[in-house]
């Protein structure tokens, strides 16, 4: 009995085994900081393609009058479902082909523009004198021009008017005005923190009562990483509406003050002396500008001083530096005999000739 196999035939395309491949290799040799991102959008293209890849595959199986179809059939089914239009924009038929393509596009485009933003980054921005904060935005903004500029020239390269897009624009205006408010007004938000500079990357900030520092600035929010190393992800309208306390806008020479009280029978002069000298020896304090001591009144038990320091290696750890400077006052009024007062009360009791009446208790 002679049996005759069937020649294996090709799928229409094979598209989850070369988005794997390319997803490997990508990660492989790619950056480590996109590889969750990556994934991501690479696993959401192999699950489109692998849709359309299972459609095609069932009209393998579709039966025409009880009879299988023929493969000339199925390849015909098959194109036709993968090339059917469900709608136009201007003369640009829509078909599951042409939403692969786009998206693979799409991906390869972002990535592209991501790629340029690290090398010119690692090979350009890294070897001049700009702050961090400056070749931040300038590979953002490189990142974000790559990515329209090409999403514009693609569009054009298919055929699609930017003059036919004028309704979609209209709808997403629509979009805009209902349920997408928040979401324009952050995405304007980051781009004026981008160019008008108020608050960069590496800058340590203040906001609605959270204190960190500024570690991304991204399209829609800003990542304040705080001294617990808790990443707080904030909308970037957050800056621009409510007041920000920026420690770092000038330049990164922050004064912190120190207030200290002595009792009434110390002498200021000596121990305005001793905290500089306290100051002096600590090498976080600057040298410049010089520490200084101000008088600041005499309180209920204590002649009140405040010491001022500058600093630049503690901005991100004001407790940590007021600390080491408190333990260090304190060890240095020990050994100059300094007293630190306490609040002290005198209760005086005078006696009375008038008696006091004792009412008995019931038994």
């Amino acid at each position: 009995m002679h049996t005759s196999r069937r020649p294996a035939h090709r799928l229409p395309f094979p598209p989850v085994p070369l988005l794997y491949n390319l997803q490997k290799a990508l990660l492989r040799n790619g950056e480590t900081a996109i590889h969750m991102r990556l994934r991501t959008k690479l696993t959401a293209a192999a699950l489109l393609a692998a849709l359309l890849f299972a459609l095609a595959t069932a009209a393998r199986f579709l039966e025409l009058g009880g009879e299988l179809l023929s493969l000339e059939a199925l390849r015909e089914n098959a194109a036709r479902l993968l090339n059917r239009p469900y709608f136009h924009i201007g003369e640009l038929a829509i078909t599951p082909v042409f939403l692969f393509k786009a998206l693979l596009f799409v991906l390869l485009l972002a990535l592209s523009a991501r790629a340029v933003r690290m090398a010119l980054r690692r090979h350009l921005l890294d070897r001049t004198a700009l702050d961090e904060g400056q070749k931040y935005n300038i590979g953002r903004l490189t990142q974000y021009l790559i990515f329209f500029l090409g999403l514009i020239v693609g569009l054009e390269s298919i055929g699609v008017s930017l003059a036919s897009l004028a309704v979609f624009g209209g709808a997403l205006g629509i979009g805009i005005g209902f349920g997408l408010q928040d979401t324009a007004n952050n995405f304007i938000a980051g781009l004026i923190l981008l160019f008008e500079r108020p608050v960069k990357v590496g800058d340590r900030i203040e906001v609605g009562g959270l204190d960190g520092q500024v570690v991304r600035i991204g399209a829609r929010s800003t990542w304040v990483r705080t001294n617990d190393n808790i990443v707080i992800v904030l909308p970037n309208s957050e800056f621009i509406a409510k007041p920000v306390i920026n420690w770092t806008a000038n330049d990164r020479r922050v004064r912190f003050l120190v207030p200290v009280g002595v009792s009434y029978s110390s002498d200021p002069e000596i121990v305005r002396r001793v905290l500089l000298e306290v100051a002096a020896e600590n090498q976080d304090v600057l040298a410049e500008p010089a520490p200084d001591v101000i008088f600041t009144g005499f309180g209920d038990s204590a002649l009140n001083l405040e010491l001022r320091v500058w600093t630049t290696t503690q901005v991100h750890r004001r407790p940590i530096i007021r600390s080491d400077l408190y333990f260090a006052i304190f060890r240095a009024f020990r050994q100059h005999g300094i007293q630190i007062p306490f609040p002290q009360r005198d209760l005086h009791i005078k006696s009375v000739d008038v008696g006091i009446p004792v009412h008995p208790q019931p038994q």
